[in-house]
């Protein structure tokens, strides 16, 4: 996995992802007290950065195996970026969603023309799952961050951060990316290094799954006891990945973690001030830069809102934040 990858992704992705901005706000400076600029991943296609890595990855395969189809596991915003990637380039794709995942999240990955297959997160393997039906199928299987191209694709978000900071004249800055298995985090990371060795990428996630942060504090793959029960679905995964936590290891600081709470309310203000809609999860980041400023250093931060996928019932719990 090396910078030349994700150049080459960046290439394939061309007029096919957004790139997005970094947004600010005086708003969210004030409630920061620092310089907060937002990139918002939110606004790429299907809602959050993971259509990066579908594409990155589809693209990349051998025509004819591309042609069989694929398969990925994921709670939403994966199973969507490879959906649209796989509706993009004609060919079918089936996809392995717990069923506890967000009803919109489902529904959009089906109307995506996916095949979705659901299983309980609790007392079955994803992984498994995905496995067998790769074998019975003859599908090529595109993991959700431990996968080269994935990576690759989702390094681009990176790149953009690296050449839109330059402009703004920011020689160092702390880049808060919201964590799962590490695919963004790494990626991001190793696009920085290259681009902008002046900014640092910090992993964020939700109390109680910091399994990221665990690993980075003691140098071994930590997991989560817990697989389940939290409002930020996108960013829960077991472990961080076997490619993608080197890499963490060698380019991040310190992880983050916040609570729930912190992300509801981060979500109230993306919506407020800067007109942007974030799922929990993907306001992780945001809630980091906003609440938990004793933890960063500089004047400076880039936070990455990764997804905006969320159900009108979260989402005004988010919006009771502001009253």
């Amino acid at each position: 996995m090396n910078i030349d990858m994700i150049r080459a992704a960046a290439g394939r992705l061309a007029g096919h992802a957004r790139h997005t901005p970094l947004l600010c706000s005086p708003f969210l400076d004030e409630i920061a007290g620092r310089r907060i600029l937002v990139k918002p991943e939110c606004l790429q296609h299907t809602g959050s950065f993971k259509f990066r890595g579908g594409w990155a990855a589809l693209s990349a395969l051998d025509p004819a195996k591309r042609e069989r189809g694929v398969i990925a596991f994921s709670s939403g915003n994966h199973a969507q970026g490879v959906a649209h990637a796989a509706r993009l380039h004609g060919v079918p794709a089936v996809i392995v969603m717990p069923s506890d995942a967000p009803a919109l999240k489902i529904a959009n990955t089906r109307a995506l023309g996916a095949e979705v297959v659901l299983y309980d997160r609790a007392t079955e393997s994803r992984e498994a799952i995905g496995d067998r039906l790769a074998a019975e199928r003859g599908l090529t299987l595109i993991r959700p961050y431990d996968e080269p191209q994935v990576i690759a694709g989702q390094g681009t978000c990176g790149l953009e951060i690296a050449s839109d900071a330059r402009l703004c004249g920011i020689e160092k800055a702390n880049v808060l990316v919201c964590c799962g298995g590490g695919g963004l985090t790494s990626g991001v990371a190793l696009a920085c290094e290259a681009d902008h060795p002046g900014l640092t990428v910090r992993p964020v996630e939700p109390q109680g799954f910091d399994d990221v942060k665990r690993s980075l504090e003691t140098g071994t793959i930590q997991t989560n006891e817990q697989r389940i029960g939290s409002i930020c679905d996108a960013i829960v995964t077991p472990a961080p990945g076997e490619l993608t936590f080197p890499i963490m290891a060698r380019l991040c600081g310190p992880g983050l973690a916040v609570s729930e709470d912190d992300c509801l309310r981060a979500m109230g203000v993306a919506f407020q001030r800067l007109k942007l809609v974030a799922e929990p999860g993907g306001a992780a980041a945001l809630a980091a830069a906003l609440f938990h400023g004793d933890q960063l250093s500089g004047d400076t931060v880039i936070a990455i809102i990764t997804g905006g996928n969320v159900d009108a019932a979260m989402f005004s719990k988010a919006l009771e934040t502001l009253s």
